[in-house]
């Protein structure tokens, strides 16, 4: 089994999807990466050589930001919009969708279970 980056790849699957097990490679990234190893991208992660998952390994921390290193800086870049105060960063802190999505009946991932309020009492005569 192949471990790059601290993940376990599959053996079963091919390279390009093996690749898009690690947070922040996808799958053009996953292209670019087995092309700039002269791979062939249809081998299966199981199939690899130890030397071809070293180019790979090596390739992928010179270049790229994934895991850990990746979550904490979107982490700190949402931060960064909370404290300067700006329309998304206000969002974030509401916990409201943030790219101009509606809001009126959807945009339950984001806003949560629902809150029922009751309504007013009508007065009588």
């Amino acid at each position: 089994m192949a471990r790059i980056a601290g993940v376990d790849l599959p053996n079963n699957k091919h390279g390009v999807i093996g690749l898009t097990y690690i947070y922040g490679i996808g799958r053009s990234s996953a292209q670019k990466i087995l092309s700039t190893c002269g791979i062939d991208p249809t081998i299966k992660v199981g199939d690899w050589n130890d030397d071809q998952i070293a180019a790979i390994r090596a390739l992928i921390n010179e270049e790229f930001k994934i895991e850990g290193e990746l979550r904490s800086s979107v982490q700190m870049d949402i931060k960064r919009l909370m404290d300067i105060g700006c329309y998304r960063g206000i969002r974030h802190r509401a916990g409201l969708p943030v790219r101009g999505q509606s809001t009126k009946n959807n945009a339950r991932t984001r806003k949560g279970k629902k809150k029922t309020v009751a309504n007013k009492k009508k007065a009588t005569k």
